[in-house]
């Protein structure tokens, strides 16, 4: 019970703390956050109506820019590592105003690129003969000084409103 009562409290807190390190970011502009260039761009704008209700629907282009000074580096241990997955993701763009309807994005995740290599295997072909197969495998995540990555989404927000953005750092320093 006591646990209870210190969770009640303690969590419109830590919200409020989560809330604190976001930053506000509009279209076309670029913001720092931890040494990383985030730039949010509208590609396109249309209108709709859902239901009898006026909408405004946003593609929306989120672009990251590594200006660290270093790299960053994660390698998978094995093939079931899934720990590796949620570790690569680098920023988090969260549309306040965006209603998530028709399974449409509230907030989209900018992750490092994948680094892939191709394992070559014995196995068998229609007829039975030995042969060889690549399968190309996930070794890691990888986000090099000076590179780019870009990850686009589409926000649905009421009519007349413009995505109200805000952008953080997902990286564990």
């Amino acid at each position: 019970m006591k646990l209870i009562k210190t969770l009640t409290f303690l969590l419109p807190f830590l919200a409020v703390i989560s809330i604190a390190n976001a930053q506000q970011i509009k279209d076309g502009e670029t913001v720092e956050v931890n040494g990383i260039a985030v730039t949010y761009s509208v590609i396109n704008k249309e209108k709709l109506t859902i239901k009898d209700q006026d909408f405004d629907r946003y593609k929306i282009l989120a672009s990251i820019k590594n200006n660290t000074g270093k790299s960053f580096n994660i390698r998978l241990a094995n093939s079931l590592d899934l720990s590796g997955i949620n570790s690569s993701k680098i920023i988090e763009l969260d549309c306040v105003n965006a209603t998530g309807a028709r399974l449409t994005s509230k907030k989209v995740q900018v992750s490092m690129k994948s680094h892939l290599i191709n394992v070559t295997y014995p196995t068998k072909d229609k007829d039975g003969k030995s042969t060889t197969a690549i399968l190309p495998v996930t070794a890691g995540y990888y986000f090099d000084e000076g590179q780019v990555i870009e990850n686009d989404a589409i926000f649905i927000v009421p009519a007349g409103e413009v995505p109200k953005v805000s952008v953080r750092s997902l990286l564990k320093n």
